[in-house]
């Protein structure tokens, strides 16, 4: 059975990184008591995939992996049994069933997600950036210089800016994530800064995932749905 879980990543635990966050859910797994399935062969391992992993440094109400497990559990007592278990900073949320086939495949199925970010105290541009923002997202290209390991390339992010908006102090936005194409909302902000005459301090935003997304749309139309959309609440 294919399970994917939904969880938080909060307060200090945004500063482990994912192999960590791996061998953590590892532990926890058994911890909890989720007879979690493994690989076959001389070095069996937890069958278990996590969807984008979240940069170190980042906050997010909306992280997923997929496992799948040998004997069915209620979704209910998974989740309590699971966060009975967790260390501060990190939440179980949602923990359903998914089909097998492409709706099985997180990793693959990944193309947008929602962030909120905000500046940091001391950080803010002048007074009136959130309407200017708001302006520089609706250009019609947004080109920035993107550094590969070989060389820097132009590259247009603007077709990867699904949305922005501003409310307030915080500015919401949803980006191309994925294999496909993937936009950080660093550059984003970046990219705005400089078109003001300035950069951006490393230590000045404080960034948040709230949500990420599969599209089942169409090339002509997109339709973004949350990965855990794709699944259904156990009930035993």
């Amino acid at each position: 059975m294919k399970i994917r879980i939904k969880f938080a990543k909060q307060g200090v635990m945004r500063f482990i990184g994912h192999l960590d966050i791996m061998r953590y859910f590892q532990k926890a797994m058994r911890r909890a008591h989720i007879d979690i399935a493994f690989t076959e062969g001389f070095s069996p391992h937890m069958i278990m995939s996590f969807a984008a992993p979240l940069g170190v440094g980042l906050t997010s109400n909306g992280e997923y992996m997929d496992i799948e497990i040998k004997s069915p559990i209620a979704s209910a007592d998974a989740i309590r049994q699971l966060n009975e278990v967790m260390v501060e900073g990190m939440e179980v949320l949602s923990f359903r069933q998914i089909e097998e086939g492409k709706a099985g495949k997180a990793m693959s199925l990944v193309a947008a997600a929602d962030y909120t970010v905000s500046f940091r105290p001391g950080y803010e541009p002048a007074d009136g950036w959130q309407k200017r923002l708001e302006e520089f997202a609706k250009k019609d290209s947004i080109v920035i210089l993107k550094k590969t390991k070989k060389s820097e390339v132009e590259t247009d992010i603007r077709p990867m800016i699904y949305a922005l908006s501003v409310d307030g102090d915080n500015v919401h936005m949803t980006l191309a994530t994925g294999s496909a194409a993937n936009l950080k909302p660093e550059l984003v902000m970046s990219a705005f800064l400089k078109s003001e005459g300035s950069e951006l301090d490393s230590f000045a935003l404080s960034v948040n995932r709230d949500e990420v997304y599969a599209d089942i749309g169409t090339e002509e139309e997109r339709k973004l749905v949350s990965l855990e959309s794709l699944g259904e609440d156990i009930v035993l």
